[in-house]
């Protein structure tokens, strides 16, 4: 059983180092812990803060450490926890609390995230706590969605732009720009995408970049060989 574990290919981000890891970790502390106290300031209720760690959290990881993920962008962030926290909370004052409940939550915050093109790894947290968050929640109804959830999520984005531009980030993610004749047009993309059947956590733009620049690394690499 040990073998087969230690023979599990293990995930890395491309281009990732220690470097940017502690860096995004740095604006993590701050991220959390400035949305956290202010939040907390706003809803009266030390409680509260502390109950939005898990599905902020997520969202601290996207925004400080893959700020170029599509879903880590303000939009995905802000509006994805909202909705998605909407979509509990509506879960548990149809369904009551239940496994029932719990399910019914995730998977239309899924939906909804998708149909405002705001999907957020994050949501599916916030849309479980207007399942389970118990009394702290109820006692706040749909206004939870706003606060202390958007708040959370504004505060974050706040911070991570803010951060990111002392670190040298581009946060919101803009795409690098394609040369003006590129080689593969965003067709090409699509049409491979497709062939793989599988969906990754970069835009199209980012891919075409990245290619046209690995094509060219390619021919650098020829021309030094011969």
């Amino acid at each position: 059983m040990l073998d087969r574990l230690r023979s599990l290919p293990l995930p890395l981000l491309a281009g990732a180092n220690w470097r940017e890891r502690i860096i995004g970790a740095a604006g993590a502390l701050l991220g959390i812990g400035l949305s956290a106290l202010i939040s907390t300031r706003v809803a009266g209720d030390p409680g509260m803060g502390l109950l939005l760690a898990a599905p902020i959290g997520a969202s601290a990881v996207l925004v400080f450490v893959v700020p170029s993920s599509p879903m880590g962008q303000p939009w995905p962030v802000i509006g994805g926890n909202v909705i998605s926290a909407l979509a509990g909370i509506a879960a548990a004052h149809w369904l009551g609390h239940g496994a029932l409940a719990a399910g019914v939550a995730v998977s239309s915050a899924i939906i909804f995230m998708s149909a405002a093109r705001c999907l957020h790894p994050s949501g599916g947290g916030s849309a479980l706590l207007g399942v389970v968050g118990g009394p702290a929640v109820l006692a706040h109804g749909y206004a939870f969605a706003l606060v202390p959830v958007g708040l959370n999520a504004m505060l974050l984005v706040a911070v991570g732009v803010a951060f990111h531009r002392f670190t040298g980030q581009r946060y919101p993610h803009r795409a690098v720009p394609v040369p003006a004749r590129p080689r593969l047009i965003a067709e090409d993309i699509d049409a491979a995408l497709d062939d793989l059947g599988e969906t990754f956590d970069v835009s199209r733009e980012d891919l075409q970049a990245l290619f046209e620049r690995a094509e060219r690394h390619a021919e650098a690499r020829k021309v030094t060989q011969k």
